[in-house]
């Protein structure tokens, strides 16, 4: 009988895995041991094992998808034999070539369905010379805006660039324009009354033109008190002849006599990135307004001359204006997939911090005796020792001494630990790696550190099993070596807390009634308040600022 293939949970954390790499295909003969496949996890790359002698008869999932646990893979069995059976009893769906085809038939009946009652797009209008004028977005917080002052009437004739009306929106009052020639057909909203984004507020086309069949299509917004707009307009794609300049694009501008000068938003915005002083610009528009095209053809030397025809008074007596460069920026972006590992840490740390209350507790350590003693120590010691390595054998050694921070909050209960794992946070390519140095508070600090450089090795190879990382009791988080002075980190669960580690500083310090140079270090250590109070919390950090203080405590 065909033997189901399904996604193994590969980590305690696991919840899907990406397919990496098929080292099988169809039709290929396997026995149990062959690996299949290698997965992503949301800590490592782990290869997949066949469990069963066969031939691969399905392969459900492509190389670089992800799969939830339990799902189904693939399908081992004798040759030629039918699978899908198993895959019925799975619930499994059916290979993707049976799923397309059934799929083809309503895909291809769905448009006759909709033939009779297609509505009348915005693009069909506009080839009979009809333009729908909507509310536009004209602010990435606006949901609705008020008019304010209709600038045109039913039956006005509209030319492009024309101000139909101003409105105002959360943030300030803008200029809305049809964009269109033609006869002002219909206005959807009243002075006064709020439109919601993309509703219809005005309609221009030819004279006569009957405006009823746009209008029955429900999306008109309603006058004040009248008709409700249809809720699912909002999802609707604004028309390109909304405006949707910034704010600051409409701001009046004004010549040197003090008078305002007529300009529309986009020529506004236009001559702002080509550093073009709109005072130069002679407008194309009614009333001298100045539109798009007469930036597009504004030439500098022309208006040079024709200032200087103008202006009477000596060239002296004036002072130019400073010249300033101009840069003209690019706004652009890259997005990539988010890794499995970076899921499941914004997973498990979100709800960390929103599950767990949180508490910090900082305190500063003299450093120099460690310093002293780490030179001496890394005389015999068959490797080389770190700071870290110190901080975590008088993390597991305060532990013991203070089994309340050794806990974890599990509900209904609190359990203790009696045993010590420290976990250490790495930094890794996709996210950060916590493996576990187990029964740390009985292990030499020379044990410590080769087993803590041998993770880092391992965790950047993405070769770590969850055998390493499973299992602590506390966390230690140290960014010294990065220049950091101090910081909070949020705590790695189940653990009750997690001790943050900072840079050793040279500072001014008092010894003995005198300011000499020191050597301080910063800690702080996040404890969920459920299990650890302040005075718990405090009074481990003095344990742990005596042993790092006087480390000759660490080698009893």
């Amino acid at each position: 009988m065909a033997e189901v293939v399904k996604m193994p949970k590969m980590s305690d954390t696991m919840t899907e895995g990406v397919m990496a790499k098929w080292h099988k295909k169809v039709g290929d003969k396997v026995k149990s041991g062959d690996v299949l496949a290698e997965v992503e996890t949301d800590k490592a790359t782990m290869d997949l094992e066949s469990y069963w002698d066969g031939t691969i008869l399905f392969i459900g999932v492509e190389e670089g998808k992800a799969v939830p646990v339990d799902a189904v893979i693939a399908v081992i069995g004798k040759e030629g034999e039918d699978y899908k059976a198993a895959l019925d009893a799975e619930g499994a769906a059916a290979p993707a070539k049976e799923e397309k085809a059934a799929e083809e038939k309503p895909v291809e009946e769905a448009p006759k369905a909709e033939a009779k009652g297609a509505a009348v797009t915005d693009a069909d209008l506009e080839k009979q010379g009809v333009t729908v004028v909507r509310m536009p977005l004209l602010s990435d917080t606006m949901t609705e805006g008020v008019i304010a002052e209709w600038h045109k009437k039913v039956g006005d004739k509209i030319k492009n660039d024309d101000i139909l009306a101003d409105v105002e929106t959360d943030k300030a009052t803008m200029e809305v324009m049809g964009y269109a020639d033609g006869t002002l057909l219909h206005i959807g909203v009243e002075k006064g009354a709020a439109a919601k984004v993309n509703g219809i507020i005005a309609i221009v086309g030819p004279e006569g033109f009957d405006i009823s069949g746009i209008l029955n299509q429900g999306d008109a917004p309603a006058k004040p008190a009248a008709d409700k707009p249809a809720a699912d307009q909002a999802d609707a794609p604004v028309k390109e002849a909304a405006v949707n300049a910034p704010a600051e694009a409409q701001e009046e501008t004004h010549t040197a006599d003090g008078s305002r000068l007529k300009a529309s938003p986009l020529a506004k915005r236009i001559a702002k990135e080509k550093g073009i002083d709109l005072a130069q610009v002679a407008g194309s528009a009614d009333g001298g307004r100045i539109i798009k095209k007469d930036i597009e053809n504004f030439k500098p030397a022309a208006a040079a001359a024709k200032g200087t025809e103008a202006v009477s008074a000596p060239a002296s007596a004036e002072k130019p204006a400073p010249v300033l460069a101009q840069y003209i920026g690019e706004e652009k972006y890259t997005e990539k997939p988010v890794s499995q590992m970076r899921k499941v840490i914004a997973k498990r740390l979100s709800e960390s911090l929103f599950t767990a209350p949180h508490f910090y507790l900082t305190m500063s350590i003299d450093m120099d005796a460690a310093m002293a003693a780490r030179v001496k120590m890394n005389e015999f010691s068959p490797v080389k020792l770190s700071f870290n390595d110190l901080v975590i054998k008088a993390v597991a050694v305060a532990l013991k001494q203070h089994p309340n921070v050794n806990s974890s909050w599990l509900g209904d209960k609190i359990r203790y630990n009696e045993h010590v794992n420290v976990g250490v946070a790495i930094a890794v390519e996709d996210g950060l790696l916590v493996p576990v140095v187990r029964f740390a508070d009985g292990k030499s600090l020379s044990r410590i550190s080769a087993e803590v450089k041998d993770f880092a090795q391992r965790a950047k190879a993405k070769k770590l099993q969850p055998s390493d990382w499973e299992g602590s009791t506390f966390t230690v988080s140290n960014l010294g070596m990065f220049g950091i002075d101090e910081f909070t980190a949020i705590i790695n669960t189940p653990d009750s807390c997690i001790l943050a580690v900072g840079g050793i500083s040279q500072v001014p310090v008092v010894k003995n009634g005198a300011v000499v140079p020191g050597n301080v270090m910063k800690v702080t250590l996040s404890c969920d308040h459920r299990t650890v109070d302040g005075a718990t919390g405090a009074a481990f950090l003095q344990t742990f600022k005596a042993l790092l203080e006087e480390p000759v405590r660490l080698l009893v």
